[in-house]
């Protein structure tokens, strides 16, 4: 497991990758979109917060090892998600 310091900077670095991604879709795709675009642009922060304060604070009474493996899984299954929604922007 890498240490707390790189996980965190790796979900700001995805979280901050998917912002941009989206404010690009919604500058350059139709303006019908834009009440959508506001709406996975908030999920983008929601989530980049919610993992920055999961990384922090583990959950007692799990190993380490399976706690990190299982906030790594479930991000990138939300990244994905959110990666098929700027694409439909």
């Amino acid at each position: 497991m890498a240490n707390k310091r790189t996980l965190k900077r790796t979900v700001n670095g995805i979280c901050e990758e998917l912002f941009a991604e989206c404010i690009a879709a919604s500058l350059y795709g139709n303006e019908q979109h834009s009440d959508n675009a506001d709406a996975v642009l908030f999920s983008i922060l929601k989530i980049q917060r919610n993992y920055i304060a999961r990384v922090s604070h583990p959950e007692p009474g799990i190993s380490a090892k399976a706690y990190y493996h299982d906030l790594r899984t479930k991000f990138a299954a939300e990244v994905s998600e959110l990666a098929d929604h700027i694409n439909s922007l």
